[in-house]
């Protein structure tokens, strides 16, 4: 891959990743929520999805999937509706001020648990696997060997897409500071609920 594809691929993954999404609005309510050091546990599940799904589009994946609409259309639904639980988490979430949750060591949450959650968030929609499919091949130079070129654009688009994480976590510190009122902390969990439920709508009806 010549540099000049390799220099416009970053720029177009730079602002294609830092558009807000799932994953972004997942690791900044985090942020709010448990602190940027737990939040880590959270970034490092939505990196691991986004690197598998680019990983399994390169392989070919995205393919099987095309020739089996009923596979896909399970996975969409199955995406659509993990969604919707995050969003009824989120709209049902009690409300404490930040200050008392720290104090009382809230919400007590594993590693694992976070991670967990986080990976789901990034691997529940498979519209990724077709947007891996259709953008990738663009920056292939076909005369050189396919799997190394895919290697470092899933690399490159790993570091750039963890990046965004670190920027939207520290947005949800700055936003933190501002949620000391139960009130105004139940306001930012519906708000937060209502655009995972929008996401997960959207995935639903849409027919891609």
């Amino acid at each position: 891959m010549a540099f000049q594809t390799w220099w416009l691929f970053a720029a177009t993954v730079f602002f294609i990743s830092g558009s807000p999404g799932p994953n972004m609005l997942h690791v900044m309510s985090r942020s709010v929520e448990l602190g940027l050091r737990r939040t880590l546990f959270a970034m490092a599940g939505c990196f691991l999805a986004v690197v598998s799904l680019l990983t399994a589009s390169a392989l070919g994946l995205t393919a099987v999937l095309t020739a089996m609409p009923g596979a896909f259309m399970v996975l969409r639904v199955f995406g659509a509706g993990y969604l919707m639980w995050l969003a009824y988490k989120a709209w049902t979430a009690r409300a404490a001020s930040v200050d008392l949750a720290r104090a009382n060591g809230e919400p007590k949450l594993s590693a694992a648990s976070i991670f967990r959650t986080a990976f789901g968030v990034g691997i529940s929609n498979p519209k990724a696997l077709l947007f891996a499919a259709a953008f990738l091949p663009q920056f292939i130079d076909a005369s050189q060997p396919e799997l190394p070129q895919f290697a470092l654009m899933v690399m490159t688009f790993g570091v750039i897409e963890i990046s965004w994480f670190f920027v939207y976590a520290l947005g949800g510190r700055t936003i933190a500071r501002a949620l000391t009122r139960p009130s105004m902390q139940t306001l930012f969990n519906r708000v937060t609920g209502g655009i995972f439920a929008a996401f997960g709508i959207g995935m639903l009806l849409s027919r891609t």
